[in-house]
């Protein structure tokens, strides 16, 4: 007996959103190539005939309602006796066989064709009652790891992301902290493996020392470790005191001008005194002059000496500005010894705000100033993009976000700041994986200044709230296409 039972296959489309129906056919008609547009909506090509007659009837506004895709007949034919008692029959011959097992034999005996499944044995097995059905555990119910806002514009994640100046397309992009890179602790050389960590209290582990010396080494490299600690005081400490010798510097640079500006200015002053002195002298008559000869041989005599001051005091001059540069290249050279591995300083901070409900983001504001970002500067980009229903902030605890000028906005707008927990960074996973996401999106990009990484955004930011999402409560739905739904 060779019978060949097979039930209809329907294959399962993810159904499509408008926002990419509509971009699917913007993009085939600028660009004339369906291929293309249908890998630019994330569709099938099956998708623009599917939806080709409505839209040629309708234009764009035929593609926002979705006919449905199920079957309207849909019936699962029964197994054939006689498939049914060759289950009966192998489960007689064989008590320990299992329900594969059994599927199995009576595929290999129709010539492997799919006539029965292990699930349909059980059932078959179990209304025959040569199996006993095992009774299900009740199924627990999942704890909610989660939880969103139920309306758009409700509540606010925001993060800052931190990316190169200048990048080539292809090369990754390092994971970097804003407090890592504001310390200069970023390396541009490859690091060494990190050694095996220790701890004083390891010596109380060797079993070949006595109590005593365990004891004495134990103190010893507790010291050891107190004055490495102390020294990684010292270093703010130095940066510190070679700031504040800096500044004495360059107030000392500006005494010393200003003290020379008003020497240059008398000079100046009698300069001009000592050439109409000598106009004056020469309109006089003869007399006048064997008259007044004893004065003017005066004046000349000031003169030259005033002059040889002058000379001198430029020469003095030359000197402290000599020291002055010497004393300036000291504190340089100091301040290089505290830093010698060559750090990597030139960053980019990118202010990420995502809706807590619609994983819609907003504007992407970019920073010239990195790391150092003040809160000042985040407040004046983040106002102008808060919605008046905005209830809820989400954020971490970086500087930006827990200093006063914040706490100023978050009163003057009305809404809560929520912080998270410190080494908690899921709290604010929804700006995590979405800064995740951007660096993923630009590591295929390249761009060499702020202005060219703008334009990337820009770009980034139609696509990304337009893409359909992976979040659960989206279901599938882009952010756009999600809260157009929900209002």
């Amino acid at each position: 007996m060779n019978t060949q039972l097979t039930a209809p296959s329907h294959i399962y489309f993810r159904p499509t959103t408008a926002s990419q129906r509509e971009l699917l056919f913007r993009t085939a008609e600028e660009m004339g190539n369906i291929s293309y547009a249908a890998s630019v909506a994330h569709t099938g090509r099956g998708t623009y005939y599917h939806w080709l007659d409505r839209f040629t009837e309708g234009g764009y506004s035929a593609l926002e309602q979705e006919r449905s895709r199920a079957p309207h007949t849909f019936r699962i034919p029964p197994i054939a006796p006689a498939i049914v008692e060759e289950v009966k029959a192998a489960k007689r011959a064989d008590r320990d066989a299992g329900y594969d097992t059994i599927a199995n034999s009576v595929r290999k005996a129709h010539n492997w064709q799919p006539v029965v499944g292990p699930t349909k044995v059980r059932d078959i097995l179990i209304e025959a009652k040569l199996v006993i059905p095992q009774s299900q555990p009740t199924p627990k119910l999942a704890t909610p790891l989660a939880c969103h806002a139920p309306q758009p514009d409700q509540t606010f994640n925001i993060d800052l992301c931190l990316v190169p100046v200048a990048h080539e397309a292809e090369q990754p992009l390092e994971s970097v902290t804003v407090a890592a890179a504001a310390k200069r602790e970023i390396s541009s050389e490859p690091q060494p493996p990190a050694a095996p960590k220790e701890w004083p209290g390891q010596v109380f582990q060797d079993k070949g020392i006595t109590y005593d010396q365990k004891m004495v080494t134990y103190v010893q490299k507790r010291a050891a470790k107190e004055q490495r600690k102390h020294r990684r005081r010292q270093k703010p400490t130095q940066r510190a005191i070679l700031k504040a010798k800096e500044q004495e510097l360059r107030c000392q640079r500006r005494r010393q001008r200003w003290a020379r500006h008003e020497t240059d200015q008398y000079w100046q002053g009698y300069r001009q005194a000592r050439q109409t002195k000598n106009k004056a002298w020469k309109t006089l008559s003869r007399p006048e002059k064997r008259q007044n000869r004893a004065e003017r041989r005066s004046q000349n005599a000031e003169w030259q000496q005033r002059r040889d001051d002058r000379r001198t005091e430029a020469k003095v001059c030359l000197q402290k500005d000599e020291a002055w540069r010497q004393a300036r290249q000291a504190i340089r050279q100091e301040r290089a010894q505290l830093d010698q591995t060559p750090l990597v300083s030139d960053w980019l901070s990118i202010l990420a705000v995502v809706d807590n409900c619609t994983r819609r983001i907003s504007q992407l504001p970019v920073f010239s100033a990195g790391p150092h970002v003040t809160s000042e500067m985040v407040v004046a980009e983040l106002e102008p993009l808060l919605p008046p229903e905005l209830r809820y902030m989400i954020s971490d605890n970086g500087p930006q976000f827990t200093a006063g000028f914040f706490a100023a906005l978050a009163s003057r707008k009305g809404f809560i700041h929520v912080r998270i927990a410190p080494h908690r960074p899921c709290t604010n996973g929804i700006a995590e994986r979405f800064v995740q996401t951007l660096k993923e999106w630009l590591e295929k990009h390249t761009w060499h200044n702020v202005e060219e990484l703008k334009e990337l955004l820009r770009e980034f930011y139609l696509f990304y709230n337009d893409r359909p999402h992976q979040g659960a409560e989206l279901h599938g739905f882009s952010p756009n296409e999600y809260a157009r739904r929900l209002t």
